[in-house]
């Protein structure tokens, strides 16, 4: 059995069906990124994954332990898989170190004393040591973005969840974000991120897998999926993203 195991989940919001039976697996240490058009059901699937949203079928497997359906104890499962939004939903009367230690400490991951160690040490890995005691506001958004990842890494998660976390920022600042999820997945990091953004998505991806209307119409290595994609939905998404000069 894979580290992550997806199996046959489906969700809809009243008659509309997002996920259609969708299977997705993620090996420990792989970096799997999904990709498709808008609506295609990659950021429900990704809050289905840390129990955001509720599954109306199928199951979830996180190391041979089910995550999903009832019973599961939601605190547990959200210290495992740590999820980061395209909009970063930092505690804006917080500064960035409450920010970082606030979950560790409450949910007794750690002291206050190791929190704001690791806070510290995370923070200079980024480039940010000397934001430690600033407002969010007070930063750019690419800062916050990196805090937003930091904050997550904090909780020491077995998986790390990313969705479309570029999307709200200038394009400049973008480069700066990605270089922290490369230096991840270069650790490790066993990470699922949906993201528009082709050409991070070949560079740093173990697997790719594009969705379409709820399943995952074909999954592949980089080079197969963007050189040699098999399905003629895959080839037309990226075509037009080649078209927009997006790849």
């Amino acid at each position: 059995m894979a580290f992550l195991d997806i199996e046959g989940i489906r969700k809809s919001y009243g008659g509309h069906e997002v996920l259609r039976g969708l299977d997705l697996t993620v090996e420990q240490h792989q970096v799997v990124t999904l990709i498709g058009a808008s609506g295609c059901g990659k950021s429900t699937l990704l809050r289905c994954i840390n129990a955001l949203e509720e599954i109306d079928g199928g199951r979830i497997v996180l190391d041979g332990d089910p995550i999903s359906g009832r019973g599961v104890d939601v605190d547990r499962l959200r210290r495992d898989v740590g999820i980061v939004f395209q909009h970063y939903n930092l505690f804006p009367h917080m500064d960035v170190l409450r920010n970082i230690t606030l979950a560790p400490t409450v949910l007794g991951r750690a002291t206050k004393e190791e929190a704001e160690a690791t806070a510290v040490e995370l923070l200079r890995r980024i480039g940010l040591a000397d934001k430690a005691t600033a407002l969010p506001d007070r930063l750019s958004g690419g800062q916050q973005q990196r805090v937003a990842i930091v904050r997550a890494l904090a909780m020491r998660p077995r998986l790390l969840l990313l969705d479309e976390i570029t999307s709200a920022l200038d394009p400049e600042l973008v480069a700066e974000v990605l270089a922290i999820v490369r230096d991840l997945a270069e650790d490790g990091m066993t990470m699922l991120l949906a993201t528009h953004e082709m050409g991070f998505a070949r560079d740093v991806a173990n697997k790719v897998c594009f969705l379409h209307q709820g399943t995952v119409l074909e999954e592949g290595p980089p080079e197969q999926i963007f050189g040699e994609p098999r399905e003629e939905r895959t080839k037309a998404f990226l075509q037009q993203i080649v078209e927009a000069g997006r790849l």
